[in-house]
């Protein structure tokens, strides 16, 4: 995978652009995508259209026309991968869609949304100029220019949130920032969804469990109970039910698959799977 980071004008909008080429699996196979408590714009320029199922027993599942917004989740989703894809993307941080498309990311959130409902011709004439660059650099280059050229010279995040983001990069009690912003608390998490997608005791709960996973890369051989710990989770069971709930298997079971991306849990499919979730929607908090 090609990453780079956006010009320092777009930095208060995108995090990471990145170019990749999917390796190729066994028929049926699966994955489970792990949620970053953030939004993602994805073009696919080669394979099969996205394919997502609404649990580990459905069969058939749906196809999402490309190019996709993958609003922000609380939980995992499950999309096909078994064949190899060509795509790239980007990664819109809170606020990004409101600034790009004039809706917040609350409305967005939880689903996949085709590019052009919200952009119209403008989805379909990039993801065709994209797939003319057979260059991934150049391809990245393309997309950034695309994107500086619609969003604005400032950045438009209200200052409330901004100051929250920042605190929950780090351990806190969530009141104590409802406190600060000097909102109600419904006032609040109203302000917070709109720009990110989910409330602000989710999004604190999704960091935990983002540094949670980089400190079991970090460190394989430690316990588990010694990365609940470290990650500010009560317990080790308390830990395993988070993991579960964000990731569709528990931690243990994790590192047994070990997958080459943090956020990308490849999986049999229903027929042959030995870890299999069942789902019946995201639990919104």
């Amino acid at each position: 995978m090609l990453v780079i980071l956006p010009r320092p004008a777009l930095r208060p909008f995108i995090g990471r652009l990145w170019a990749s080429t999917s390796a190729s699996r066994p028929a049926e196979s699966r994955e489970h995508v792990l949620p970053t408590g953030q939004m993602h714009m994805v073009f696919r320029l080669a394979g099969k259209p996205l394919r997502l199922f609404a649990d580990a027993d459905d069969r058939l599942g749906r196809r999402i026309a490309a190019p996709v917004l993958g609003g922000a989740r609380t939980s995992f989703y499950i999309k096909e991968a078994a064949e190899p894809v060509v795509s790239v993307g980007v990664e819109l941080l809170p606020g990004a869609p409101q600034a790009l498309f004039g809706v917040g990311a609350g409305e967005l959130a939880g689903r996949h949304t085709p590019l052009s409902e919200l952009w119209g011709r403008t989805a379909d004439s990039l993801l065709q100029q994209l797939a003319e660059e057979t260059d991934p650099q150049r391809q990245l280059v393309r997309l950034e220019s695309s994107l500086a050229a619609h969003f604005p010279s400032e950045a438009t995040l209200h200052p409330s949130v901004l100051c929250a983001l920042a605190a929950f990069a780090r351990p806190g009690r969530i009141d104590d920032v409802v406190l600060e912003s000097r909102y109600s608390h419904r006032g609040f998490i109203a302000l917070f969804r709109q720009a990110t997608g989910v409330s602000p005791k989710r999004y604190a709960r999704l960091m935990r469990f983002q540094a949670l996973l980089a400190s079991m890369r970090a460190h394989p051989g430690a316990s588990l109970g010694e990365l609940a710990y470290g990650a500010g989770y009560s317990d080790q069971a308390h830990m395993t039910r988070e993991f579960r709930e964000f990731a569709g298997v528990t931690p243990s079971q994790y590192r047994g698959l070990a997958p080459a991306a943090a956020h990308h849990v490849a999986l049999p499919g229903p027929q042959e799977g030995q870890f299999h979730s069942r789902r019946t929607g995201t639990r919104k908090l």
